[in-house]
């Protein structure tokens, strides 16, 4: 009978690592281990030290999941290594190539359903008989505690997964491996069908998630050496979905996408399409996509928006508004690297919320978005200049503001229906991070000053009305006259 025990300390110490972000030679390097002893570990070959599990708890910020399942461990009178005689598939998984992974994700307006083909290539001397797949899904990516929350209460089943794989067009039998809220795992077992040395074989496998519990994002991660990568986003035309992207290496922050996405009208479908070729081992490539109209109709929609208030639009696009405690405390700042994917999340989540208030309103003078303006309490914000430059901090503060200064009208999303002339330095230096902890100091001048200074407000609980002179007040957006002009210098 196999040991759960160690099981779950194996199914806690990846499901962690995935969440980080964090590879095992990095995680190795972390915690004074090497990367073989951490690969035995998870393949079970070795039982993990008390010193490994506390030191990886404690790295990969696993809120004592690592630690009580070592207990466990210790329990059931696992303390020591335990022998093991790793199976081919073991051995010679690296040796697998994809040839071709192809994506397909279908929304009918309620469910969404993944079809995932890869043609997998054979590199090693002996047969592969069996296939990893992780499914894991994230209702609210920028708020780890409150996806997990959402899970607790509305766990992932097998049932409405409804998986079904083949190999070849023969079908496939699996077992599986972890079962968690959001995160399932399971071998595919290709039974008469192995794969042998130097052979090829199309692999498919689909299953469904309703958009209760998918978020807004689809993410490929690059596991395997892979030569292509393509994904097909199949929307109904009807709610007008709009589609962006962004990439993330072990390495570097999220950045656009290197290549362009296509979008297609096909009947009632619209289809959007994205491919690259020779991805890096563990790049992840991330699509979003918002809906401008609702389940209705685009008409419904826009109605709705022109009688809505500045503000209310920017409240239907998930901008916290003025009154909740968030906006005026000071935000939490990052543990850099050892938080970077956690960081790396809360940007992504920052573009999207841009990418939705931008289909609102024309930000003329450029924009900007602080992590508690869309309830994540995180030191993050993103600046985006009139002429597209984009900026990413990580726990700014400003050290030094020049002494010469204007006073410009600013606007607020969190407050959009006034204006109000906010004083500012024509100059500030900004102490920041980057995602992977190196410190910077960067000066920013005039127009994009005035916007780093805003977002850097934010983060430390300040919103403009305290910054105006006294007995100056903001005025109705109605009488303002600059909407969708620059500042002037």
């Amino acid at each position: 009978m196999p040991d759960e025990s160690g099981d779950e300390f194996i199914a806690q110490l990846k499901y962690w690592r995935d969440v980080r972000g964090t590879s095992q030679s990095k995680l190795a390097g972390k915690v004074g281990y090497t990367p073989s002893y951490v690969s035995k570990v998870e393949s079970g070959q070795l039982t993990p030290s008390a010193s490994f599990a506390t030191q990886s708890d404690d790295v990969l910020r696993a809120d004592g999941a690592l630690a009580r399942a070592f207990r466990d461990l210790e329990s059931h009178g696992r303390t020591a290594a335990v022998p093991h005689q790793a199976g081919p598939e073991e051995n010679h998984a690296t040796s697998l190539i994809v040839e071709h992974e192809d994506t397909t994700l279908h929304y009918d307006g309620h469910v969404y359903r993944a079809t995932q083909r890869r043609r997998l290539y054979n590199d090693s001397p002996d047969p592969v008989t069996r296939y990893l797949v992780r499914i894991s899904v994230d209702r609210y990516p920028g708020d780890p505690e409150r996806s997990n929350q959402h899970y607790r209460e509305n766990p992932l089943t097998w049932e409405e997964i409804g998986l079904s794989a083949s190999i070849d067009g023969e079908p496939l039998t699996w077992k599986v491996k972890h079962d968690r809220d959001a995160f399932k795992e399971l071998w595919l077992l290709f039974g008469r069908f192995p794969l042998y040395p130097g052979e090829s074989v199309w692999l498919e496998y689909s299953y469904t998630v309703g958009d209760n519990k998918w978020g807004s994002w689809f993410q490929r991660a690059v596991r395997l050496p892979t030569q292509r990568m393509s994904v097909r986003l199949d929307f109904p035309a009807e709610l007008g979905p709009v589609v962006w992207g962004t990439e993330t290496s072990m390495t570097a922050e999220a950045m656009p996408l290197r290549t362009a996405i296509r979008r297609t009208e096909e009947a009632d479908r619209r289809v959007f399409s994205w491919s690259t070729e020779d991805p890096p081992l563990h790049a992840r490539y991330r699509l979003e996509w918002k809906f401008r109209a609702s389940p209705d109709t685009e008409e419904t929609r826009q109605e709705m928006m022109t009688e809505a208030t500045a503000s209310e639009r920017m409240r239907a696009v998930g901008v916290v508004q003025e009154g909740d405690p968030i906006l005026t405390k000071t935000a939490r700042t990052f543990d850099l690297p050892a938080e970077a994917e956690d960081a790396r999340r809360v940007v992504a989540e920052l573009i999207s919320a841009c990418e939705r208030a931008s289909g609102v309103h024309v930000f003329g003078k450029g924009m900007g978005m602080a992590a508690p303006q869309i309830g994540i309490d995180r030191a993050a914000a993103i600046v985006r200049a009139p002429d597209g430059e984009s900026i990413t901090l990580f726990n700014p503060r400003i050290v030094e503001e020049s002494p010469d200064a204007d006073e410009q009208y600013e606007g607020c999303l969190s407050f959009f229906d006034v204006r109000g002339k906010v004083p500012r330095a024509l100059a500030i230096s900004v102490e920041h991070q980057d995602v992977d902890g190196t410190q910077r100091i960067t000066i920013f001048e005039h127009g994009l000053a005035r916007l780093v200074a805003h977002e850097v407000d934010h983060l430390h609980g300040v919103l403009y009305r305290t910054r105006m002179r006294e007995g100056v007040n903001p005025i109705p957006v109605a009488e303002y006259r600059g909407t969708g002009s620059n500042w002037r210098y």
